[in-house]
């Protein structure tokens, strides 16, 4: 016959009294961001929390888009967690950037066709392959541009959405360059008629 299982009273067992907080704003992290593969989801969320590093979770909860049927992997809210994550770096290598990736449980196919888009190699820069990731949410020039403004800006949520015209300018006319179809003499007449003088 097996022995009983142990019994703890509450005084004997010791709980430290920052593991409540912990485990609450964890949950709410994991409510909002959503993750498909919530165990390896955790395992970055406290990996990142235990070395300092910006947390995988998106600023607040995106509902899918009505004709979405499935998963389209990328969303902007979990770019702009990307973006927060791997900014501060002018360059980031690719094996940095498959780590977050996979952390935030995004299909690693789409990165890999992003990474070929980009002609990127093992070092790659961090807002060509930021803008790469607009183009993927949005499908045309505009709607990558509108979405890198949304996840750039620095104002308040309902305001509008700028950025510094030199990153603008920067993003375009690198999704210009691979777009192809716009010649030089139009990207710089495009940017142009944006910049008035102050």
């Amino acid at each position: 016959m097996p022995p009983p299982d142990t019994m703890y009273c509450s005084q004997q067992i010791n709980i430290p009294p920052e593991l409540p907080d912990i485990l609450k704003q964890f949950t709410k992290a994991a409510i909002r961001t959503q993750p498909h593969d919530v165990l390896q989801w955790s395992v970055a969320y406290f990996s990142a929390l235990s070395k300092g590093e910006t947390l995988p979770v998106k600023d607040r909860l995106e509902m899918p888009v009505a004709t979405q049927k499935t998963d389209t992997g990328l969303t902007p809210g979990l770019l702009k967690v990307l973006h927060k994550q791997l900014s501060p770096k002018e360059t980031v290598m690719k094996e940095e950037l498959l780590e977050k990736w996979k952390g935030l449980c995004l299909p690693v196919e789409q990165l890999d066709s992003l990474l070929v888009l980009g002609n990127f190699d093992a070092q790659i820069n961090w807002m060509q392959f930021f803008a790469l990731g607009c183009s993927a949410l949005g499908g045309t020039l505009i709607s990558a541009l509108k979405h890198t403004c949304e996840i750039l800006t620095e104002e308040p949520e309902g305001a509008a959405a700028l950025i510094p015209f030199d990153t603008f300018g920067t993003l375009y006319t690198y999704l210009a360059q691979l777009d192809g179809d716009i010649t030089p003499d139009e990207r710089d007449s495009f940017l142009h008629s944006l910049h008035e003088p102050v």
